[in-house]
């Protein structure tokens, strides 16, 4: 019996992007049509979709959390929130001062000018979400803390189980196995318009600069442990590298908890606490998520002479932080918790946002990595504070 051979999701965006601008130079005019048709339609049904998401995954996070409410719990909570939003702005701040000399906006505005008339849908269908994505957030607040305070909510909170595990299977069944189609819709489009040669040449600047950002967070993060627990935090996050090295392979933070419990105690965390922050930090620390997000949104903004500031990108973060919370155990789960922000916040398209799915994927290891890796910079602190 031969076994099927299974193609990760990030080949299969590469391959999607590739053939995307490959056949933009030889698919006939009725046939790019089909692919935007399925682009309006798909883009609707996300649409539909993401604020359930943040209904379905928020919700329950929050009632988990307040029904465990402790001193160690709340505390850990607050460190992993603080990292995330500390991440986010220091990408602002990396990016903003970067970015407008390295990314060429006016090639991108002089493509768009110049651009061919992009393929239209044969039709399309007005799928309206059931609510705005603030509206989805203050939902999912309310009903967690709804769940977490009042006792005789256990119903409540198998309802919202329930719920967050059907859209699960949305995300896993039918949004991640049509992502690629919708990428190379994407860049169809672009191809066809002129647009894809500044956009290919962003990507890899973008990448560069993320890449040497997240290993500076990182050790920021551990020069910071460092203060609490007295250790060297070059030696700390040597000791940590098995675990990164196994997040960026299994591209899970769930799947690298073994070793990341495992590389904890090993640094001299006591094995109590690195057993309670560890599995929690890999639901609710998002640091390297956070980073790549909020510096792939600037180089779009940037890209496309967008105007943007520290203020709007400060409650980005924050509301960025709160919504990845207990994001999808999929590849890509945190930038399809984020979409809706990314249209509400930042304005973006649904192009842009079909660029910001690429631009992510693309680097999703390296973010899962960065997330783990940190988890054990906030064990330390944790074990210090409550070392009696």
């Amino acid at each position: 019996m031969t076994r099927r051979l299974k193609i990760g999701l990030l080949p299969r965006i590469a391959i999607a992007i590739a053939l995307g601008i490959g056949a933009g130079f030889v698919l006939p005019a009725w046939a790019a049509r089909c692919f935007a048709t399925f682009n309006a339609l798909f883009s609707e049904f996300l649409g539909f979709v993401i604020p359930l998401l943040i209904v379905g995954f928020v919700a329950p996070a929050i009632a988990d959390i307040g029904r465990r409410a402790g001193a160690m719990l709340l505390v850990t909570v607050a460190i992993a929130y603080a990292m995330t939003f500390g991440s986010g702005a220091l990408a602002y701040i990396t990016s903003a001062s970067l970015f407008p000399s390295m990314i060429e906006p006016d090639s991108y505005i002089a493509a768009e000018t110049t651009a061919t008339t992009s393929p239209t849908p044969f039709f399309t269908v007005d799928v309206a979400p059931l609510m705005s994505v603030t509206s989805a957030l203050v939902l999912a607040f309310v009903l967690g803390f709804g769940c977490a305070v009042v006792p005789s909510t256990r119903t409540l909170k198998d309802v919202l189980d329930n719920f967050r595990d059907i859209i699960r299977l949305i995300i896993d069944k039918a949004i991640i196995p049509l992502l690629p189609i919708y990428i190379f819709g994407i860049f169809l489009d672009m191809t066809i318009s002129g647009a894809v040669a500044p956009i290919l040449l962003t990507f890899v600047k973008i990448i560069a600069v993320i890449f040497v950002l997240h290993v500076g967070v990182l050790v920021l993060q551990y020069c910071i442990a460092s203060i609490f627990s007295r250790r060297n935090p070059f030696k700390s996050l040597w000791t940590m590298m098995p675990a990164y090295f196994t997040a960026l392979g299994t591209q899970s933070s769930a799947a690298t908890i073994p070793v990341t419990l495992e590389r904890t105690v090993a640094m001299g965390v006591d094995r109590d606490v690195a057993g309670f922050t560890v599995p929690l930090c890999a639901t609710i620390h998002m640091s390297g998520s956070t980073l790549k997000i909020v510096s792939c949104a600037l180089a779009m903004m940037v890209l496309h002479g967008m105007p943007y500031d520290f203020s709007m990108f400060a409650g980005f973060i924050a509301m960025l932080g709160i919504t990845i919370i207990a994001a999808p155990g999929v590849p890509g789960g945190a930038i399809m918790a984020s979409l809706g922000l990314l249209s509400s916040i930042l304005g973006f398209s649904d192009a842009d946002n079909a660029m910001m799915i690429a631009l992510y994927i693309a680097m999703d290891s390296f973010g899962t990595a960065c997330n783990i890796t940190g988890d054990g910079a906030i064990a330390q602190i944790v074990a210090r504070i409550f070392h009696k």
